[in-house]
């Protein structure tokens, strides 16, 4: 649905209302939360650890469209491999920051949430603005 949102959406509008940043956001961290040693986390180049400053400081420029969707699917291959290989004992394996000490489960479900937040955010942002929105998508047909 991220995926759908991002498509939709008019170039002309990419920079409007920071929906470039709320896409970039959003997918900074599906990659972290889908990580299993936060404390080691990078995300792959062009991007930077900006969402960790506590200022809220920007990424140093505006990503594109595609450079997100790649991360997108970077991403997504990473989450899907975390949940792939799952077992009894790695479920129980805890994600843990200075603000988070989940179980590998939690953060799943955790990540999820935010990842729709998001996706709810962005297309209210599409439809108020642009009359368009992504689509609703119930399952992927998307195997790693």
């Amino acid at each position: 649905m991220l995926e759908s949102s991002i498509s939709v959406c008019p170039e002309s509008f990419w920079e409007k209302k920071e929906f470039w940043y709320f896409v970039y956001h959003t997918i900074f961290w599906l990659d972290y939360y889908s990580s299993t040693e936060p404390e080691t986390f990078s995300p792959p180049k062009p991007f930077s650890l900006s969402e960790f400053d506590p200022k809220g400081i920007f990424p140093e420029r505006i990503y594109s469209k595609e450079e997100l969707l790649e991360y997108l699917e970077y991403s997504r291959k990473k989450g899907f491999i975390l949940i792939d290989g799952l077992t009894e004992e790695t479920a129980k394996e805890r994600f843990i920051t200075k603000k988070k000490n989940y179980s590998r489960i939690e953060m799943i479900i955790y990540n999820m949430r935010h990842i729709q937040h998001h996706v709810g955010q962005l297309n209210l942002l599409l439809r108020q603005n642009e009359d368009v929105a992504g689509i609703w998508i119930s399952q992927t047909d998307k195997r790693y």
